[in-house]
């Protein structure tokens, strides 16, 4: 149908951009068939609802939000089979004629499909209406409206989906914060000079299934509006073993910038010996409001909270978090770290790094390091600080003073 293909290539079709999508599928089914009103209806307990409406100039008729029993509407009896999908006329239909809302609207003209959803249950109903009756409708305006209608259902559907997958990601999230299913681990950060920890980064570790990589499990809490509740719990464990720490060493943790400005957050850090905390951000991380971020970092880097950008080099957000925030630590990235020792461009944008550090008064730490050569050749561009499966993995158990001799001595 030549004419379909028109109408429907006026619709957006964005994914996850319901409202346009639905909105613009009721108004051009709407202006197409000549109606008055149009709009999208969801069974819920017994009851129409309206999620969708188009109806201008006759919104007291109908709105969003508006319900009505489903024996009391057309859409029940409709589902049922007791009343035809085309009406053209309500006064030629019995049934029609005897509903009290026939007459309270009125309806003159009546058209509805139903809404499946995947499983085959009603989902709900689209209809069209005029007050006046229509005896030019016709089967063809029908199967029109039953593409249209078809639109929605997979729309719909999707969105339905999608809900039910946020459901079980919520869940999901719920039932570790309420067992606790992680814990921390501690991957040494070396004097590279002394080549005895100076520090430990705090990652967390998580024991429920499936069996996933950390960031999956923060980037899904953060898809559900749990990342700040699932970070702060997190950091609570992790800071649990800061008194386990020499007096010499810190501890490193990751938060995001959402997290960050969080009066949990700040809370958190109300008692701690900040001057021995050093707090990350990853470039991975965005953050919409930098001077917001400046703000309630501000009293914490007074108190001696020292600032970390992860992931240097390893995208533009780093550099640009660098600039805007000036912190007290750059972490490279592995990306730069791994083959230092065989590549220059590498070599290159870690001395190009480190003389922003030196301008600035930052520290530089090296992420990463798996080989001896990437070591020593760190060492060379004037790296001070580093961690890697080379020098430590992580672990549950802080790395003590005895093995740290044993690892200086190449024991």
């Amino acid at each position: 149908m030549p004419h379909l293909d028109l109408l429907t290539s006026a619709i957006p079709n964005r994914i996850g951009d319901s409202d346009d999508l639905l909105q613009s599928t009721l108004e051009i089914v709407r202006k197409h068939l000549g109606m008055d009103v149009a709009y999208l209806s969801e069974f819920i307990d017994g009851r129409a609802v309206f999620r969708r409406v188009d109806a201008p100039g006759l919104e007291e008729l109908a709105k969003v939000g508006d319900s009505h029993n489903l024996a009391d509407v057309y859409c029940g009896h409709v589902l049922e089979g007791r009343l035809p999908e085309l009406i053209a006329d309500t006064a030629d239909n019995a049934l029609a004629r005897s509903m009290p809302i026939t007459h309270q609207i009125p309806i003159g003209a009546h058209m509805s499909i139903p809404i499946l959803r995947s499983d085959g249950s009603a989902y709900g109903m689209i209809c069209c209406l005029s007050r006046d009756p229509n005896p030019t409708l016709n089967d063809r305006d029908l199967e029109t409206m039953r593409v249209f209608a078809d639109l929605a259902t997979r729309h719909i559907n999707r969105e339905l989906a999608e809900n039910e997958q946020r459901a079980e990601q919520r869940h999901r999230i719920e039932s570790v914060l309420a067992r606790g299913a992680f814990s921390p681990v501690y991957q040494p950060i070396f004097d590279l000079g002394k080549m005895t920890p100076a520090g430990y980064e705090a990652l967390t570790r998580f024991t429920d299934e499936p069996i996933r990589t950390p960031d999956v499990w923060f980037n899904e809490a953060a898809e559900v509006g749990l990342a700040e509740a699932l970070e702060i719990a997190a950091l609570e464990r992790a800071l649990a073993r800061l008194a386990d720490l020499p007096n010499d060493q810190y501890l490193s943790v990751n938060a995001s910038p959402d997290t960050i400005v969080s009066a949990a957050f700040a809370a958190l850090m109300d008692d701690l010996p900040l001057y021995r905390i050093l707090l990350e951000i990853t470039e991975h991380a965005q953050v919409n409001d930098y001077a917001t971020l400046l703000q309630a970092l501000e009293p914490l880097r007074r108190r001696g909270l020292k600032l970390a950008i992860d992931d240097a080099g390893a995208g533009y957000s780093s550099l640009r978090h660098i600039v805007q925030l000036s912190p007290d630590v750059v972490k490279l990235d592995m990306s730069l770290t791994h083959d230092v020792d065989s590549d220059a461009a590498r070599r290159a944008l870690v001395g190009a790094l480190m003389f922003y550090a030196r301008e600035t008064s930052a520290q530089v730490i090296a992420e990463g390091i798996e080989t001896q050569n990437e070591l020593d050749t760190l060492k060379l561009l004037g790296v001070r600080k580093g961690q890697g499966f080379f020098l430590g993995r992580p672990a549950a158990a802080l790395l003590d003073p005895v093995s740290a001799v044993a690892f200086r001595r190449g024991a």
